[in-house]
């Protein structure tokens, strides 16, 4: 679960942030993980997976529209 994964698990401040920065800031605070981003309502698998974090965008801006983190 969330508490066993290694290193920062959310980034609040990467609201509104441009996909490509927040990809790259996750990676760096948190090299165990793989920034996916993945267009707003799309569909993702549910299963928990430390290695993982899913950043959803909105489809015109690119922009983060919920705060990533891992799963």
């Amino acid at each position: 679960m969330p508490n066993s994964c290694k290193g920062k698990s959310s980034w609040p401040e990467l609201v509104n942030a441009p996909a490509e920065i927040a990809v790259k800031i996750i990676e760096k605070q948190n090299s165990s993980v793989k920034a996916i981003v993945v267009e707003e309502g799309s569909s993702v698998v549910t299963n928990f997976e430390c290695g993982r974090v899913f950043v959803f965008v909105h489809k015109k801006t690119n922009n983060v529209t919920k705060t990533p983190r891992i799963g």
